[in-house]
């Protein structure tokens, strides 16, 4: 008899630990920006977010300008970018500073993370959010810089776009339009 109301006891708390898991938004999760100080995501809440892992050096870098295209575009309807600059591909310039001085330097207006892992198990929470299903397991890890993805009004991530898909690109415009 105790095995059974050990087992049920187990029970329950995988259930409301399932539920609980279900009801975490990206507005719940925490980041460093690029002057190192902690952010809570529910600054943004509310809002439609593309959430962008970028690099300075990536032959995909000119898509910081597509980002600063779509930003002003949408922004006065609840949209934003937030980008996060990686090393993981190697492309990525060496410290914070020099992220946000090439940042300014090319007019980037959005709001711009601290430098910080998106792959592998030493990744930010946002990208283990973005990345992994509710019980852990991957949905595909960031195959390089660039990725997009794409998180509705609820903090629940819509849409992933893959690195050569430019944001100004109709298929990401109207994925966009479609949740503001």
């Amino acid at each position: 008899m105790k095995y059974i109301y050990h087992l049920l006891f187990t029970l329950i708390l995988i259930v409301i630990h399932n539920v609980s898991v279900a009801s975490i938004s990206i507005y719940e999760l925490h980041a460093k920006n690029i002057d190192g100080r902690e952010v809570s995501l529910s600054d943004f809440k509310g809002q439609v977010l593309l959430v962008v892992n970028t690099a300075s050096r990536c032959g995909f870098t000119p898509q910081y300008k597509s980002m600063e295209k779509i930003y002003n575009q949408y922004k006065e309807r609840s949209f934003v970018v937030l980008a996060f600059p990686s090393n993981d591909f190697r492309q990525e310039l060496s410290n914070n500073k020099e992220i946000k001085d090439f940042c300014e330097v090319n007019e980037i207006s959005f709001p711009i993370f601290a430098k910080g892992k998106v792959k592998g198990f030493e990744k930010q929470e946002v990208f283990k959010y973005l990345t992994e299903d509710l019980n852990g397991r991957s949905r595909g890890e960031i195959r390089w810089n660039f990725e997009k993805f794409l998180v509705n009004r609820e903090g629940k991530l819509f849409k992933r776009f893959r690195s050569s898909l430019d944001p100004n690109q109709k298929e990401i415009t109207k994925a966009i339009e479609s949740l503001l």
